[in-house]
């Protein structure tokens, strides 16, 4: 494993800040935006979606629809160096309302990211969403 520095946890860290941002302001495109061009994601149904414009579909029509009232708080948890240009991330967010106070639910999200480095820049290759009981 390398020994990254603080830098490079702080850039996972701010495209996962987006995510959440992204989802709990409804806006798919922050949602996506910093994923590969063929990056891809598995929701917590088990369907994968691959490709950044499949994905902003999908994020669309589900921000839009089912996901519309639903909001968390996102909490990274470790970040790995696989290489220089590969880092894995765990994200945990609990529900939350829309003013971003917990919510007790008998589950949590749990998301693993596959990040790649490339031209200088942290990118989502992949997403893993589980969902897992309190």
């Amino acid at each position: 494993m390398t020994h990254p520095k603080d830098a490079e946890f702080e850039e996972i860290r701010r495209i996962v800040a987006d995510i959440e941002t992204g989802f709990n302001t409804k806006d798919a495109e922050l949602a996506v935006r910093h994923f590969t061009e063929d990056g891809w994601s598995v929701g917590v149904t088990g369907v994968r979606i691959a490709g950044r414009e499949p994905l902003l579909d999908a994020h669309r029509t589900g921000l839009a629809g089912p996901l519309r009232d639903l909001y968390a708080r996102y909490r990274v948890g470790e970040i790995a160096f696989l290489r220089p240009d590969v880092a894995i991330a765990q994200k945990y967010a609990p529900a939350t309302d829309a003013q971003g106070r917990p919510i007790e639910l008998d589950h949590t999200m749990i998301a693993l990211y596959v990040l790649v480095k490339d031209g200088g820049r942290w990118q989502v290759a992949a997403r893993q969403n589980t969902m897992a009981p309190r």
